[in-house]
């Protein structure tokens, strides 16, 4: 008798090519509607609201309803970790699709990771804490220090509040197009919600991309600067 974790279970669930698009597309970390869902997964709405129930039976996405309306978004946080990390290994391994356009700098140079800031300035970020010592650790395995906790509150970052989240402060995260780790945790989706409110950078529309402003990225480079 076979025991353990059943990863071909999961793995079938995602590696369906209409599933996978619609996975893809609720790593923006906006909830969607199951039309929306079919449109970018080039399916019908019949057809779309089958493979939600399947995602949705498999824990990896949840459903909430407004009025009338039905809108889907990824379960928790380690979804789209598990989504970014395979993103990394599977382009690591040359599995991309071939579609070039005007948002590919967008989105490799900054973009939303279902609640974190990735591509290249999210790699910067994570790269500034260690070399100056907000974070330390190796691996996965990251925490903020006495001195970065100072810093992170000077920035405004409640840290009680996010001690109190069942989801860890710092996390390293996969980049599949940097292919180094990014920072995610509620510290990463705190970071990236200050820069948004303070009108610093704004979400692409219909798009992951993250544009950052020029005084944004002055500010940006300010508190986050690369190791010499």
């Amino acid at each position: 008798m076979k025991e353990g974790p059943d990863i071909a279970q999961i793995g079938s669930l995602i590696g369906d090519p209409a599933r996978a698009n619609m996975l893809t597309a609720l790593m923006g970390g906006k909830a969607l509607t199951a039309t929306e869902l079919a449109g970018t997964a080039g399916i019908t709405l019949q057809t779309a609201s089958s493979h939600l129930s399947k995602l949705e039976a498999g824990g990896l996405i949840g459903q909430r309803k407004q009025g009338r309306h039905r809108y889907f978004a990824l379960a928790e946080d380690d979804v789209g970790l598990l989504l970014e990390n395979l993103m990394g290994f599977a382009a690591s391994r040359g599995f991309t699709r071939h579609r070039t356009g005007p948002k590919d700098p967008a989105l490799r140079k900054a973009r939303v990771c279902y609640n974190h800031l990735a591509g290249d300035y999210g790699v910067r970020l994570l790269d500034s804490l260690v070399a100056e010592e907000v974070i330390t650790g190796t691996g996965d395995d990251l925490s903020l220090t006495p001195s970065g906790a100072d810093k992170m509150t000077a920035l405004g970052i409640d840290l009680p509040a996010l001690a109190k989240s069942r989801r860890p402060v710092c996390r390293a995260c996969l980049d599949w197009s940097e292919r180094r780790s990014h920072l995610s945790g509620s510290l990463g989706q705190a970071l990236l919600t200050l820069f948004l409110d303070k009108g610093w950078a704004r979400r692409e529309p219909d798009s992951r991309a993250v544009r950052f402003t020029g005084t944004g990225e002055k500010e940006f480079a300010t508190l986050f600067p690369l190791p010499a």
